[in-house]
């Protein structure tokens, strides 16, 4: 007989991360000595008549609220048949932004690979078993870690002694815009790394103007960036504005992390909107849209980069021959990374988790190959918890 899915269970927890903080607006992490960020992430575990659990930590709270509106209708179902709960899940959510199938459809394939013993990455069919990593910063502060261009040109030269092949940064993000600020990092990165590593930009939608956008775009061009990313205020959503902005730049653009779906990924592609293209499986509609997001990529003959670092990252590149780096997100000279300390072996996404070639390592045991420590997101569960059976 087929498995059935015989509860469903959401958890919310919080974590502490010392020594960062948001920006005045609450939204760009940077750092920020003697204060203590705290954040909220929640846990997912899919039981099943098997005796198998499919489990995901990560996501948001909008997301958690998106599935507490459609987890009954998993009760009772094949945990096997992803296509069609995508399917169906994703009509249920068509008034949303969809966020909370990532989670779902992820814990789903975890229970795939656990049931049929194998990695996710093999179901998938693998490709690669090592994925060059690329460091991808804070943003700037004024503390003493990134608080000038010449400091980010130092931080690259440390991530290339390091052995990363790759370094992004996310520049300033706070209250004063200073263009000139922006272009100056551009060229003092570029100038202390850029024969040696690949470089890209991510301003994150602050720019304000068609014309700011241009002016960096074009140091970025002097400096040969790899690729830039997200520079406009719309969100980075408008297919017009990029495609203009295009025309004018030698450097490739990196879109679509801000739109939410298979379709309008391929509209922003058809419709030469950008270079590369973006996918997440938490953001897209879990690994199942992840996937799809990146064959459809593969058809237009253009890479996709997957965003964000995590084991669920890691399987979907690892089983996609166009993709070039894995994002490890966010490292600074004076802080660890933001990631919740959930895994209970030693699996992790640190500054110093590379190699000496500047990959990093698939998990390779059954599902996502990692063990979740419940314990700590159990005794720090905010009180938000949902069962469904």
């Amino acid at each position: 007989m087929a498995p059935t899915i015989t509860r469903v269970e959401t958890i919310e927890f919080e974590y502490e991360v010392e020594d960062v903080e948001t920006d005045s607006y609450g939204l760009y992490l940077r750092y920020r000595p003697g204060e203590t960020l705290r954040r909220r992430l929640f846990g997912i575990r899919i039981h099943t008549s098997e005796g198998v659990t499919g489990e995901y930590v990560g996501g948001n709270s909008p997301a958690a609220a998106q599935i507490n509106t459609f987890a009954d209708y998993l009760v009772g179902k094949n945990p096997l048949a992803r296509e069609r709960h995508w399917s169906e899940i994703k009509r249920a959510l068509r008034k949303y932004d969809r966020m909370g199938i990532g989670p779902v459809d992820i814990a789903l394939w975890d229970f795939a690979g656990k049931y049929h013993g194998a990695a996710i990455h093999e179901l998938l069919g693998t490709y690669r078993e090592r994925l060059p990593a690329y460091a991808s910063t804070y943003s700037a502060d004024d503390a003493g870690a990134l608080d000038s261009p010449e400091a980010y040109a130092d931080f690259a030269a440390d991530c290339l002694a390091l052995g990363y092949p790759g370094f992004k940064i996310h520049p300033w993000s706070d209250v004063d815009r200073d263009i000139d600020r922006e272009v100056a990092t551009v060229h003092a990165v570029g100038d202390r790394v850029g024969d040696e590593m690949d470089l890209m930009l991510d301003p994150a939608c602050w720019y304000e103007t068609f014309a700011d956008a241009l002016e960096v775009g074009r140091a970025c061009d002097e400096q040969g960036f790899y690729w830039y990313e997200d520079p406009y205020r719309d969100g980075g959503i408008s297919q017009h504005a990029h495609r203009k902005l295009r025309e004018l730049l030698e450097t490739p653009l990196l879109q679509t992390e801000h739109v939410r779906g298979l379709e309008p990924h391929a509209d922003f592609v058809a419709n030469e909107a950008t270079d590369f293209v973006r996918a997440d499986p938490e953001y897209d509609a879990g690994i199942t849209g992840a996937m799809k997001v990146a064959r459809m990529a593969e058809g237009f003959g253009l890479d996709v980069e997957f965003h964000a670092p995590g084991p669920a990252q890691r399987h979907c590149m690892a089983a996609t021959r166009n993709a070039n780096y894995y994002e490890m997100a966010l490292v600074g000279p004076e802080t660890a990374s933001p990631q919740p300390p959930v895994y209970a072996g030693d699996y992790e996404d640190r500054l110093g988790t590379i190699d000496d070639e500047g990959t990093v390592p698939v998990p390779d045991g059954p599902g996502l190959g990692v063990d979740y420590d419940w314990d700590y997101i159990e005794a720090n569960q905010t009180g938000s918890v949902h069962v469904y059976d």
